[in-house]
């Protein structure tokens, strides 16, 4: 019998957002601490944190430099809700929502090492942590990684005057979206892997996305398929982004939002169901 003793208390969400606590699964819902996931995660890769920086400035740059010197001088400006933009400006945000995929992506694959090698993750639970602290924690990691190099992305566009708005500002929260919706994803990928074989899935999954994502074409380039661009994940990054780097607001750009927050809920709660039954079981 439970007694009101050793009932697992309600944390503050659970008690500010009652329904949605209530939709969660199990596992997030026992989560209290999972900035302590954020900060055991610090403490180790902290030495390497300066590689990541400094991969997360160095090939957007690059990236950047080849398109604007290389071939995008060769190609005529793209119609954009009825604006003719150059097109490095037209390519540029889709490649920074691209950047904030990747280092998201990239990061949760950690996930498998800690799980079927390193054993992290039973450590931790011998703790008063949870399988919530460590889903959520690490997941927040990987959006911290989306974040730093959408930082480094967007500190290249605008010493490479690339941004058309100061709304473009917004396109570093944008980002972060991206970054989570895509941790979201990872983590629940990472879960499936069953062999480091398993690896080469990922980026035959996700170069797809980078290629047929509206990000080096306008939708109207697809004709007839362009409704398959948008079941895309990224391509709902790419269309926010681009707009708010033209200052093109409007509604549908919190439809975009809408979409990622919606796959990012999915794939932590998902992520959260098969760690619980790999780790507890």
């Amino acid at each position: 019998m439970t007694t009101a003793s050793t009932r697992p208390r309600a944390t503050n969400a659970q008690r500010a957002f009652p329904l949605t606590a209530m939709l969660l699964p199990p596992a997030l819902r026992q989560a209290h601490r999972p900035f302590r996931i954020l900060e055991r995660h610090w403490f180790v890769g902290k030495t390497s944190f300066i590689w990541i920086i400094l991969g997360g400035f160095f090939e957007p740059f690059f990236f950047l430099i080849s398109t604007d010197l290389g071939f995008g001088g060769l190609i005529d400006d793209i119609d954009v809700g009825g604006t003719l933009v150059p097109y490095v400006e037209f390519v540029a945000p889709a490649l920074l929502a691209a950047s904030a995929m990747n280092g998201a992506m990239y990061e949760t694959m950690n996930v498998f090492f800690r799980i079927n090698f390193d054993k992290t993750y039973e450590s931790m639970l011998a703790t008063p942590v949870t399988v919530g602290d460590v889903v959520i924690g690490d997941v927040l990691w990987a959006t911290l990684r989306g974040a730093i190099y959408s930082v480094a992305f967007m500190g290249v566009m605008v010493a490479m005057g690339m941004t058309s708005s100061w709304w473009g500002l917004l396109m570093l929260p944008g980002s972060i979206v991206i970054a989570l919706a895509f941790g979201g994803i990872g983590l629940t990928v990472a879960t499936m892997l069953r062999s480091i074989e398993d690896f080469e899935y990922v980026p035959t999954a996700s170069l797809p996305l980078f290629l047929f994502s509206a990000t080096f074409f306008p939708v109207s380039a697809y004709g007839s398929l362009g409704w398959i661009v948008n079941l895309s994940p990224l391509y709902h990054g790419v269309a926010l982004l681009r707009a708010l780097n033209l200052g093109q607001l409007s509604w549908g750009l919190l439809g975009h939002v809408a979409v990622l927050l919606a796959i990012a809920v999915l794939g932590v709660g998902v992520a959260a169901r098969r760690i619980e039954q790999t780790l507890l079981t």
